[in-house]
């Protein structure tokens, strides 16, 4: 009959399947996967990024800016044990610097306290001359002789650095021929900060 063949006719219409995605659909499906590739790359770029600097900085520590660890009383109350301190390598050193230089397969942590050529003398309170001038040492809790096994006056040979330890009683330094003055080729570097502990943090003095 013309109505029940008009009603299947509709009734096909309706539940035929197309098959395929609508077109917001796919839109939607590769704008994420455009998503998660872009966040992909820019997260092993990034990484890369963050590797490279971080050896960059390593390599800047090691070669200009050598982080150390004070181990020890010599250079008390300037710098106690645990102390971490960052040094310059190449800078010039005047007396009162604190520098960093090697002994025996250690670092050692001393004062300058004279140049090459300079005379330097010790008297039995203390008070330490460079050429005939009492240096001012503000840094020193309590001055000593110690118990040198030089002559005074002393003249620092060519080309070397006569350095003192600012606890001066148990400091071994130029005072003793085991430690002597010290080589340009022997320097870390000059103290110049402390990074640790976080109550000390600031210039090294």
């Amino acid at each position: 009959m013309p109505w029940e063949m008009e009603a299947m006719s509709d009734n096909t219409r309706t539940h035929i399947p197309t098959g395929l995605p609508e077109t917001e659909e796919i839109s939607k499906a590769y704008e994420e996967a455009s998503y998660r590739l872009r966040l992909r790359q820019s997260i092993i770029s990034t990484t890369n990024i963050l590797i490279v600097m971080a050896a960059l900085a390593i390599l800047v520590a090691m070669l200009f800016l050598p982080v150390l660890r004070i181990y020890g009383e010599s250079m008390n109350a300037t710098l106690r044990s645990g102390d971490l301190v960052v040094s310059v390598k190449g800078a010039k050193f005047e007396t009162g610097d604190i520098i960093a230089f090697y002994y025996n397969n250690n670092v050692l942590v001393k004062r300058v306290i004279a140049n090459s050529g300079d005379w330097v003398d010790i008297d039995l309170e203390g008070n330490v001359y460079v050429n005939n001038k009492q240096i001012d040492e503000p840094y020193i809790e309590k001055k000593s002789y110690g118990e040198p096994d030089i002559d005074f006056p002393y003249q620092v040979p060519d080309e070397r650095i006569f350095v003192l330890g600012d606890n001066r009683s148990v400091s071994v330094d130029s005072r003793n021929y085991a430690v002597g003055c010290v080589t340009s080729e022997q320097i870390v570097g000059k103290i110049v900060w402390r990074v640790w502990p976080p109550s000390a943090i600031g210039p090294v003095r």
